[in-house]
C-alpha cells in the first residue's frame, strides 16, 4: 500500500510540482505521516510547511500565466520528477522503504506529467479555453495530495 501511495503522490507532483511536497509537509506536521525518527523528520517542522506552502501558492498563480512553459520542457519535467521522487521517498520513509518510495514517486511523476498534460489539453479543448481546465487540475492536485497523505496514517 505504501508504494501505491508513493506512486500517487508522484502523480500529484506531475500535476503540480510544489503541491506534492506541500501536502506531504502538512501531512507530517499534522501527524498523518509518521516521519519522526526518520531522515524525513524535517518535513514536520513549521518552516518546511511554510516554505512548501508558499512555493505551491506561487506555482498555482504562475501556472495561470500565458508565459509559463509547458510542463514537458526539460526544466519543468525535471522539477516534477525530482519532487515526485522526493515526496515518494518521504512517504516510503514512514515504513522504512525510502528507496522503493523514491522509485514509485518518480514513476508517478512521469505518469502525472504526461497524463496531466494530456488531460488538461482535452479539458481545455472541451471548455474552449484553458483556465477552467487549470482550476480543475489545481483542485485535483490539492485535494488528491491531502487525501493521499491522510491515507498513510
Amino acid at each position: 500500500m505504501l508504494y501505491i501511495l508513493a506512486l500517487l503522490i508522484g502523480i500529484i507532483a506531475g500535476l503540480r510540482a510544489m503541491t506534492a511536497p506541500a501536502a506531504v509537509a502538512w501531512g507530517a506536521y499534522l501527524g498523518w505521516l509518521p516521519v519522526a525518527g526518520t531522515w524525513a523528520s524535517f518535513m514536520s517542522h513549521w518552516a518546511a510547511v511554510g516554505i512548501f506552502t508558499i512555493l505551491a501558492i506561487v506555482e498555482l498563480v504562475t501556472d495561470q500565466l500565458p508565459s509559463t512553459p509547458s510542463r514537458k520542457v526539460p526544466q519543468q519535467f525535471g522539477a516534477r520528477l525530482i519532487m515526485g521522487a522526493f515526496t515518494g521517498a518521504v512517504i516510503g520513509a514512514t515504513g522504512g522503504a525510502t528507496i522503493g518510495g523514491l522509485i514509485a514517486g518518480a514513476i508517478g511523476a512521469v505518469i502525472g506529467t504526461l497524463g496531466g498534460a494530456e488531460a488538461r489539453g482535452r479539458l481545455a479543448a472541451a471548455f474552449g479555453k484553458d483556465p477552467p481546465a487549470a482550476f480543475i487540475e489545481d483542485a485535483v492536485a490539492i485535494i488528491g495530495g491531502l487525501l493521499i497523505v491522510a491515507a498513510v496514517a
